[in-house]
């Protein structure tokens, strides 16, 4: 049986537990997406990296053999797998695209935008 004292200690702290984890500075490991609307420059740098996250997973790397290839730290690292895209500039992007891929897998393609739709394959 709870006391009241501690009924009210364990509401106080799942509050701050709360306040902690809606704070919007906390956003640690949270994966971004598109806004509604995307630029076609929002759109390539999403895709890089999810085409450099699919490459970890497929590949069965760590984070830290990933950092190495690319010449990244972790927590850059991280930016790029959680598509925090407003981080890094495409050319940028490519470089590290280009540490992975033979230059001739990489390639811009101009379409009409389509709806996209989520897809949770690659969701880390």
């Amino acid at each position: 049986k709870i006391s009241p004292v501690s009924g009210k200690n364990q509401k106080t702290q799942f509050k701050q537990y709360l306040e902690r984890i809606e704070d919007p500075k906390n956003n640690q490991e949270v994966n971004y997406d598109l806004p509604e609307n995307p630029t076609p420059l929002q759109v390539a740098k999403f895709e890089i990296c999810q085409r450099i996250l699919a490459y970890q997973q497929d590949n069965n790397l760590t984070d830290e053999e990933l950092a190495d290839r690319i010449n990244l730290s972790i927590p850059e690292l991280e930016e790029v797998l959680f598509c925090q895209i407003e981080k890094f500039t495409l050319d940028r992007l490519m470089t590290y695209a280009n540490s992975l891929f033979n230059p001739s897998q990489i390639k811009i393609t101009i379409t009409q935008p389509t709806i996209r739709k989520r897809n949770p394959l690659y969701a880390r």
